[in-house]
């Protein structure tokens, strides 16, 4: 059989993005938006703050009566506002977060006051000042495009959802995913392992990467290597938007993924990626159902996943950005030359630094454990040396918590 050229890993990232459609937009209850993405601009329905407020506790007086003394004639609150300009003269008790009173003030903070029953005057510590007001509109404005479409809906997101004004959200469906993991040598117990096997461990990576950008995860295997196990696995998975596969996707005697996937009816769209670890990587699509066919390595199953599988998901999402943000960063440790594929090293921080872990392996899972990003090398890269500046995708990983 005369295989494809590897794909370049920017060409095959841009095939894959630009065939993609995001899902259909819902409404649903902002609180139930956590983790999807806005399917259009949200613009405030009402301004932030309403009116002015004070950033401290204090004093408010008329802007025009600075010197003092004032006689105290009422408070502000949280809450509870004064309803009435300030004559000369006058001031009022002010706390944090309560309005300022009608007409043009300022605020003494409390810790420049100087007090005696209901009189307040300047104890030589400060001024009156309008430093310490939050004006009307200063976070936002009615009108204004608070969050852009495809913006990903976290609790900051929510909190400023809810402010300006609104208590639903139109937003992306999630996708949903299959897991299908194949291999003679994989042991679905890990406690029970014979010599011959190794524990089934990419399935429940791969969920656990994707369950962040999923509405539900179908797991499917470990599936043996016979072409009928796979066909009657992909046909358990027939309903969902997306199935990823972990091993199988090579040219071995045994790797049987791609066959299955032709005889199923899917159209293979590419195969074969010119990086490393991962380049077995293949993309399908069967109708509007994708499927990402995956190295069984467990480090190439992760990179690929982190590159392929994790954009698409964000992409049928509805983000405008699915790729993972590159990060300029130093070395903290020499690096060699790279090989005539782009190259993704594991790598640690070491204090603003990053360092690659000992062992490069694909199927190292400890040093994987250990990495906290990937630094991306490009083919053909020259040796770089401690301090150089590498692309980098900082990962998920826990091994910084």
């Amino acid at each position: 059989m005369s295989l494809p050229p590897p794909r370049p890993l920017a060409e095959a990232q841009e095939r894959l993005l630009a065939q993609v459609e995001a899902l259909a937009a819902e409404t649903v209850a902002a609180e139930r938006a956590i983790g999807r993405r806005l399917a259009a601009p949200l613009l405030a329905a009402r301004t932030q703050p309403a009116a002015d407020l004070s950033a401290m506790d204090g004093y408010a007086m008329r802007a025009d009566d600075v010197t003092g003394p004032w006689k105290v004639v009422g408070e502000s609150a949280a809450g509870h506002p004064f309803d009435r300009e300030l004559g000369t003269g006058e001031a009022i008790r002010i706390s944090t977060g309560a309005m300022m009173p009608p007409g043009n003030g300022v605020m003494l903070l409390q810790e420049n006051a100087a007090r005696e029953g209901d009189t307040v005057s300047l104890n030589g510590e400060g001024e009156p000042t309008a430093r310490h007001i939050r004006r009307a509109g200063f976070d936002f404005r009615h009108g204004d495009e608070v969050l852009a479409a495809g913006v990903r809906i976290g609790p900051a997101q929510l909190a400023l959802t809810l402010a300006a004004g609104h208590a639903e959200l139109s937003v992306h469906a999630l996708p949903s995913l299959a897991v299908l993991d194949s291999g003679d040598e994989l042991a679905s117990d890990p406690a029970a392992c014979a010599s011959h096997q190794v524990p089934a461990s990419n399935g429940a990576m791969l969920a656990a990467m994707a369950a962040p950008h999923t509405s539900s995860i179908r797991r499917l295997g470990p599936v043996p290597d016979r072409l009928e196990a796979i066909l009657a696995a992909l046909d358990k998975a027939a309903d969902t938007d997306v199935i990823v596969t972990s091993g199988g996707a090579s040219v071995g005697d045994h790797d049987l993924v791609r066959p299955a996937l032709e005889q199923w009816g899917a159209e293979i769209d590419f195969w074969r990626v010119a990086i490393r670890p991962g380049k077995p990587l293949l993309v399908a699509r069967r109708g509007r159902q994708w499927v990402i066919g995956l190295p069984g390595n467990p480090v190439s199953s992760y990179v690929t996943a982190f590159l392929f599988l994790l954009p698409l998901l964000r992409a049928l999402g509805g983000a405008r950005d699915p790729l993972p943000r590159r990060l300029a960063m130093r070395l903290g440790s020499a690096v060699p030359p790279a090989g005539d594929r782009t190259e993704f090293v594991r790598a640690r921080l070491d204090g603003d630094s990053l360092v690659p872990v000992v062992e490069q392996d694909s199927s190292a899972l400890a040093a994987l454990a250990r990495a906290e990003a990937l630094i991306e090398r490009p083919a053909n890269a020259p040796a770089a040396e401690v301090g150089a500046l590498v692309a980098a995708y900082w990962l998920e990983n826990g091994a910084s918590a």
